[in-house]
């Protein structure tokens, strides 16, 4: 903001302070306790539309109170127009001084000490204007909040991404796409969970604070628990806990929750994120496929209308059943590189450098399958794709492919260059499973800081027998950004990760 704005900006604030001050002494209570709206701005032009189908001309004789924030003005002598927003969208009120209006006071009151952001309630009813713009003739009006800052200028609006991400109280109030956004995230959460309640999966919830951290490789967020004395974990995941209640019988349990990874931010990452996770008992990794398939065709169909949607400048069908690529070829298509022909670390590295291939080093081979595949497959998977058969070193928690015991029945699913899930055939096996955890606290001691750590209580619930089971895990973030177009993360995440910096006053 330059000098000039700063300076603007503190004028139009002592303005709206001196406007409070003439409230207050004039009797009028800025911020009164209560508020009596009888029907939302859309019920109003409902209600108005229904009138003029059934009767034509004229309004309906009703006298409605509504509640809104004032979004424009525009005085004129003795009669004004202003419109009002409340969550459900706007609508035009007509404010005049008269017999069929407003008292002197109650007009001087909005001439002369409200501003746009003022929060109201008007009384009145409701009519056509002759341009056949729904309308609110006022008869009462009260101030129920004073707005003591400035809206962003109305042709301008908010622009500034990063004040859009610190005062996301500002982005809503001005930009109806946001507001767009997170109303669709909202109907997408809630057709998720009534797809799983419809098909007999129970919504559980599992702890936040672990006293081990599992279910996925990455860096978990440290904090302590004064009253245990004791060092506790923000969950990275949800699996381990879920797979426990599998072992006690909940045969098909669900959880949307917040994981934590204390990792990079990006435009795909943010630390603190919501998942949705599943497992069911008595089947496997091709079960989940079919269970996602039929989850993001039913969900977009319900929320948007449509299995087929608008991502990236790319049509995206959403229709099952979704193609299946092993990781293998997937690899080997894009690169060049046979992986099945590279079976150490070394010999893959050499084949990276060999086609002139740009990747970070990576401590074991199949973190650098992982990594190959991210760099040069993922941006390319825009139509929905299940990639199967992935290492078993990275996949600690997936049963063996029984034809290829150095793969695992696993995949991830990708949509518009975005990995949008995880899921395996669930390892049951209490000894395979001690031995893996084995294997990746050799990797932690080697300096693997995303290594699985051992979980004995884990394996003790698996020594009482868990059943064929599948599991799949998948960012709500990531769906919500493929549903509403959006290529950054932080657009779909009411309030995203920011370095902290000083708030202006």
């Amino acid at each position: 903001m330059t000098g000039e704005e700063t300076e603007e900006l503190s004028d139009l604030l002592r303005e709206r302070r001196e406007k409070l001050r003439r409230l207050r002494f004039g009797g009028v209570d800025p911020y009164p306790l209560r508020a009596e709206c009888t029907h939302t701005t859309a019920q109003a032009v409902g209600m108005l539309e229904e009138w003029k189908e059934k009767e034509g001309a004229g309004g309906p004789p009703d006298v409605i109170k509504l509640c809104g924030r004032i979004m424009s003005v525009r005085v004129m002598g003795k009669a004004s127009f202003a419109h009002i927003a409340d969550g459900s969208g706007r609508i035009q009120i007509y404010i005049r001084l008269g017999e069929d209006g407003v008292d002197e006071e109650t007009y001087e009151l909005f001439r002369r000490n409200l501003d746009i952001g003022d929060i109201i309630q008007v009384e009145g009813t409701l009519f056509f204007t002759r341009t056949g713009e729904p309308t609110l003739r006022v008869t009462r009006l009260t101030l129920l909040a004073k707005s003591l800052r400035p809206l962003p200028e109305k042709w301008h609006g908010l622009k500034d991404v990063e004040i859009r991400y610190r005062q996301r109280y500002l982005d809503l109030i001005v930009n109806e796409e946001t507001r767009r956004i997170f109303i669709t995230r909202s109907h997408i959460v809630a057709a998720l969970r009534r797809f799983m309640d419809e098909r007999g999966f129970i919504e559980v919830e599992t702890p936040v604070l672990q006293p081990i951290y599992g279910g996925a490789m990455a860096r978990p967020f440290v904090t302590y628990y004064h009253a245990l004395d004791q060092e506790v974990f923000l969950r990275i995941a949800d699996e381990l806990y879920l797979k426990r209640l599998i072992v006690g019988g909940l045969d098909r349990v669900y959880e949307i929750c917040k994981d934590f990874r204390n990792e990079g931010v990006s435009s795909h990452h943010n630390p603190e994120f919501t998942q949705l996770e599943v497992y069911q008992a008595y089947a496997d990794y091709r079960d989940m496929m079919s269970l996602a398939e039929d989850a993001f065709f039913q969900v977009a169909e319900e929320v948007l209308g449509a299995a087929q949607i608008s991502y990236q400048g790319h049509i995206i069908d959403l229709t099952p059943p979704w193609r299946r690529v092993a990781m293998r070829d997937a690899i080997s298509k894009e690169t060049g590189i046979d992986i099945e022909k590279a079976p150490t670390l070394a010999l893959l590295r050499q084949r990276v450098e060999e086609e002139g291939l740009e990747v970070d080093l990576q401590p074991t081979r199949g973190t650098l399958v992982d990594e190959i595949f991210s760099e040069y497959v993922e941006p390319k998977l825009i139509q929905p794709t299940f990639i199967v058969d992935f290492p078993l070193e990275i996949s600690p928690l997936a049963k063996k492919k029984p034809d290829q015991p150095d793969l695992v029945e696993r995949f991830e699913l990708f949509i518009g260059g975005l990995e949008l899930g995880n899921a395996f055939t669930e390892l049951n096996d209490p000894e395979d499973q001690r031995e893996r955890f084995l294997a990746q606290r050799r990797l932690r001691e080697a300096g693997d800081e995303e290594a699985h750590p051992m979980d004995e209580d884990y394996v003790r619930a698996l020594e009482y027998g868990m059943p064929p089971t599948g599991g799949m895990g998948w960012g709500i973030d990531r769906m919500v950004m493929l549903f509403t177009d959006q290529a950054s993360i932080r657009e779909v995440i009411l309030f995203p990760h920011l370095r902290t910096k000083g708030v202006g006053r």
